[in-house]
């Protein structure tokens, strides 16, 4: 391929539209959350979340909540093209306000869970996972 002003402009839109996807699939992420809180700030409180620091494979990876007084709790994969992964619910009868489950995942990317307390507030957890091999098509 000759390399001349036109094949290059296009090289550089496309390398431009490429870099721009991450920032929309976590876009995407901060959207989901929000309408799992219905716009209320989150904080830092009594919630845990359990996943690998590295997963050799991005179709099943193993992660685990808790979040004590918790009426429920949504998990999300900021990187993945559908961020919402999981939302768990506890009634009064629940023995704890924990879950475990394996997801999914497309790359590297934070594991985010949010947990609504009793009182309607909500508080927020993240974890880095290093994935050598997507799990989202590919």
């Amino acid at each position: 391929m000759k390399l001349n002003r036109r094949n290059a402009l296009a090289m550089g839109l496309g390398a431009t539209a490429v870099a721009m996807l991450p920032m929309r699939a976590i876009a995407a992420a901060d959207e989901a959350i929000a309408a799992f809180t219905g716009g209320a700030e989150t904080g830092a409180g009594d919630i845990t979340l359990d996943a690998p620091e590295i997963a050799e494979n991005g179709n099943t990876v193993p992660i685990s909540v808790s979040a004590p007084g918790a009426t429920s709790i949504a998990v999300f994969a900021a990187g993945n093209p559908t961020p919402g992964v999981a939302t768990f619910n506890f009634g009064p009868a629940s023995g704890s306000q924990s879950a475990s489950t394996r997801i999914r995942l497309a790359g590297t990317q934070d594991v985010v869970a949010v947990a609504q307390m009793a009182d309607g507030s909500f508080v927020q957890t993240a974890k880095t996972v290093k994935v050598t091999i997507g799990g989202c098509g590919g």
